[in-house]
């Protein structure tokens, strides 16, 4: 194992009082607030825990809170990393394995991200049913340790096939219409041009976005189950208008975090235990 998994599951163990989740939550942009309704919960800052990154985005509380949520013990991660902070790919490869020690065997990862499909609107919730990684980037890059995964892990089942239907069964009990779609990422800072989300379009993908890919793919080499859900919060630029800026995806993601969290806590709901 990784020297620094080690050191933060064993800390993050320590603060948990020997208690073990097994679902992650991790919160993006605007959707923090869902972290706040865990019950009997405890509050780690990001600073507390040596050799975690600190999150600099508005939007990412950088907590570490644990709880209860639907009845069931959930670790949620109120703010995330970015390659566009400066930080390397490595190091969320880094976090998710110390997770894996922690015995977190679930993960459901949720972002901001901007539409390329006019038919999914502003406000709309998106199930990540694959993924296209343009960031230039792969967490795993680097050392392998077997004891956490294989060298060449095979992403063909990421995101979870059962936990799909899952979701959208979830979904369908809350009457909430979630799309499916590509969720495509890019390094940013700075949003798409208008050649590029055309490009994208062709590719496939549906929406786009900074961030949700390196802790996927970390999460499936370690073995665990993925689901990922998009709050769409802006069209992309060139598509029915769209002139996207921060203040926007974090408005939009407030108006829809009701309805991502209702989602969510029904889905954590079915989750089967073990």
């Amino acid at each position: 194992m990784t020297d620094l998994s080690s050191q933060i599951a064993k800390q993050i163990k320590k603060l948990l009082s020997g208690r073990q989740p097994e679902t992650l939550l991790i919160l993006g942009s605007g959707l923090s607030s869902l972290g706040n309704e865990l019950e009997n919960s405890t509050v780690i800052p990001y600073s507390k825990i040596k050799g975690f990154p600190v999150s600099s985005v508005v939007g990412h509380e950088g907590k570490l809170i644990y709880g209860t949520l639907s009845d069931k013990e959930v670790l949620c991660m109120q703010g995330r990393f970015h390659l566009y902070e400066g930080y390397a790919p490595r190091i969320v490869a880094d976090i998710i394995k110390a997770f894996k020690l922690l015995g977190i065997k679930n993960l459901l990862i949720t972002n901001a991200a901007g539409s390329l499909n006019p038919d999914i609107a502003p406000g709309s919730l998106m199930l990540i049913n694959d993924h296209l990684n343009f960031s230039g980037f792969n967490p795993l890059i680097g050392p392998n340790d077997d004891k956490f995964g294989p060298r060449f892990p095979s992403l063909a089942e990421l995101y979870t096939p059962k936990y799909l239907k899952l979701a959208h069964k979830a979904a369908k009990k809350l009457n909430i219409n979630l799309f499916d779609g590509v969720y495509c990422m890019l390094s940013g800072p700075s949003y798409e041009t208008a050649a590029e989300i055309k490009a994208l379009r062709i590719l496939g993908a549906d929406a786009a976005g900074m961030s949700t890919v390196p802790e996927a793919i970390s999460a499936a080499y370690c073995q665990m189950k993925v689901i990922g859900i998009s709050t769409i919060t802006n069209y992309c630029t060139g598509v029915k208008g769209g002139n996207p800026s921060h203040e926007e995806t974090l408005e939009t993601a407030h108006k829809a975090s009701a309805n991502l969290a209702l989602l969510i806590k029904q889905i954590i709901k079915e989750l089967p235990n073990g």
